[in-house]
């Protein structure tokens, strides 16, 4: 049989606890390309540019 509480944790503790539970804001980043605002370490959804680098060609996304 597992342990069980013996007593019941105060609203203080049990928020203490879960202070650090709060949502944190994403960081965004710069494209260096279009100056667009982007998730960082990903793939410039305007241009298709990633690190210097054309890895998503234009032409597919004009025609989807």
């Amino acid at each position: 049989m597992p342990p069980l509480p013996k007593k019941k944790h105060s609203k203080g503790r049990k928020g203490s606890r879960n202070a650090h539970a709060a949502l944190k804001p994403r960081g965004v980043a710069t494209c260096p390309q279009c100056n667009e605002s982007k998730l960082p370490h990903r793939v410039c959804p305007k241009c298709g540019y990633y690190n210097g680098r054309e890895v998503i060609s234009s032409d597919s996304e004009t025609e989807a």
